[in-house]
């Protein structure tokens, strides 16, 4: 398999059905909007984008399965299988707030290998694969390279249904908010990692992330020269739902950070 090949027929992928959102995003009535959970939203366009992902996808790779969001898929490859938000950041989506993306990893056997972030509203598509560097609109990208806490600018995400260790992440955002330029919560954790590999963000942390939130993003960032590691410094980012994405340079000052509160 040519992974370049595969990751940039997902890229037009992505690019198509992002074209779709924005278009039904421009008639998006808030009573259109259902609910998974607590303050878990979901509409008809992540479904239907979930499907157009889907079926393109089993085009581009007939042999790989489906970990999806919705659930629109659920057949499992035995060695490669897609990873799939079809619309990272549906509240701000839903609230007209231009913050949303498309997130496509590509896992084979327990290996990330490929991942796509569409930022929709801005046309910015970041990918990268195994071997190789990482891209913005063809364009190579490399993470930040400030050198401490002190010079960098931060991304987090809010709890917004899992509050039992609310108190605990108001204690570190206070604590990192006197070590750094600010931080700021833009609603798509994959715009977060795909802007921590470009060096817009010095690092991104958040905690109860999904596989299909993270797993693009994590290939963009480490390709990209940085470090994806969970609260403990280890590399069970998935599995923990503990995430810490950073520069490299400012890894140690972040973690000393989060295990005072976690």
């Amino acid at each position: 398999m040519n992974l370049q090949e595969v990751v940039l027929s997902t890229v037009e992928l992505a690019k198509q059905v992002g074209d779709f959102i924005r278009q039904e995003r421009k008639t998006f009535s808030i009573d259109k909007i259902e609910y998974k959970g607590l303050n878990d939203l979901v509409s008809y366009v992540d479904k239907t984008a979930e499907q157009q992902l889907v079926a393109g996808l089993e085009k581009i790779l007939p042999i790989a399965g489906f970990i999806t969001e919705e659930k629109t898929s659920i057949r499992l490859g035995q060695i490669y299988n897609w990873i799939i938000d079809p619309l990272d950041g549906t509240t701000n989506f839903i609230h007209g707030l231009p913050t949303f993306s498309i997130s496509i990893a590509l896992k084979e056997y327990d290996e990330l290998v490929a991942g796509v972030v569409y930022e929709i509203n801005l046309d910015e598509c970041f990918y990268a694969w195994k071997g190789a560097p990482a891209y913005l609109n063809g364009n190579e990208i490399k993470v930040s390279k400030a050198p401490s806490l002190e010079h960098s600018l931060l991304a987090t995400g809010f709890p917004y249904y899992d509050f039992s260790k609310q108190d605990q992440y108001i204690e570190l955002f206070a604590e990192l908010m006197r070590s750094c330029h600010g931080l700021r919560r833009l609603g798509s954790a994959a715009v977060d990692l795909a802007y921590t590999a470009c060096g817009r963000f010095e690092g991104f942390y958040e905690y109860n992330l999904n596989a299909w939130d993270v797993a693009a993003g994590i290939v963009i960032v480490k390709q990209a020269g940085g470090q994806v590691v969970n609260f403990k410094g280890g590399d069970e980012v998935i599995e923990t739902r503990e995430l810490l994405a950073t520069n490299g340079n400012i890894t140690a000052e972040m973690l000393q950070a989060i295990q005072k509160f976690f």
